[in-house]
């Protein structure tokens, strides 16, 4: 069946191009349901050999929450994110973000959803080695055609490094910066268009047990004191404690999901505790 165009929801992505407005997204009203998995399957077909990497996976984001999915390596944690960050299609089953239903959107409008309402950080820094931070962190706005010159932009990116903790290494390649000072840019850079939603795929990974606890630091900081909603993919119990809510998979199920709430400690000890029931 050929593709028929929703004018409505087209004008709606069109209006949401950084390359058309002002980069970032109305928000939703507070606490109310910002992205919803229903019922995810994803299969892969791999040297005649069929993988269910997820099977029947279900959860909901709320608006301004932090919420991380952890598990072991091969639970489908990683899948699911790029599932929900709609960088790839499930075989069945659906990703609802801010309303959109995913798998409904051309492939244009998709490319246009994901620019102006969700923001990706990964393990890998991927900043590009000759801009300094300044520049990195405005690629969104020159991909997009805006002038990363002009006021707006300009502030901010001042206040997204301020956020990040780093003011006065704004001319710094990265070359020049630690790995957690790299990947505090890659933050600031996802953040800078001010996302609907922020998804952080094992962002600690590549660093270092107190270089990592200041990234984590950075993630809070931008939920609890700027509303963002926040998704974080990682096995490692002392990253997920930071979350308010912990989605657990194991064999591409959901089999518990663990509510800490919003604390300033980000105490592990009741996170391991339950994980040390489930036998993880």
């Amino acid at each position: 069946m050929a593709f028929v165009p929703d004018v409505r929801r087209a004008s709606r992505l069109r209006a949401m191009d950084p390359a058309t407005v002002a980069p970032g997204p109305p928000r939703a009203a507070p606490g109310m349901p910002i992205l919803e998995a229903r019922d995810l399957a994803k299969v892969y077909n791999l040297g005649g050999t069929r993988v269910e990497a997820l099977r029947g996976v279900s959860l909901t984001v709320r608006e301004g929450e932090f919420v991380a999915i952890m598990g072991p390596s091969g639970s489908g944690k990683s899948t699911l994110l790029q599932l929900l960050g709609g960088l790839d299609q499930p075989s069945a089953g659906e990703v609802v973000l801010t309303d959109e239903v995913l798998g409904r959107l051309s492939d244009d409008e998709l490319t246009k959803l994901r620019r102006a309402r969700t923001g990706f950080v990964f393990q890998f820094f991927n900043l590009i080695p000759l801009l300094d931070v300044v520049e990195n962190v405005a690629l969104p706005f020159t991909i997009a055609g805006v002038d990363s010159r002009s006021c707006d932009v300009v502030a901010r990116i001042r206040d997204v490094l301020a956020l990040v903790d780093l003011t006065g290494k704004e001319r710094h390649r990265p070359d020049e910066l630690s790995a957690g000072e790299q990947q505090r840019v890659a933050i600031a850079r996802a953040l800078v268009t001010r996302p609907a939603l922020l998804f952080a795929d094992e962002p600690t990974g590549n660093l270092d047990y107190t270089t990592g606890g200041e990234l984590l630091d950075a993630l809070w900081r931008s939920s609890d004191e700027r509303n963002q909603t926040v998704v974080l993919v990682t096995h490692n119990s002392r990253a997920a404690a930071y979350a308010d809510r912990v989605y657990v998979l194991r064999d591409g199920r959901t089999i518990d999901e663990i509510a800490l709430g919003r604390r300033a400690d980000h105490d592990a000890g009741p996170l391991i505790a339950r994980l040390t029931q489930l036998g993880l």
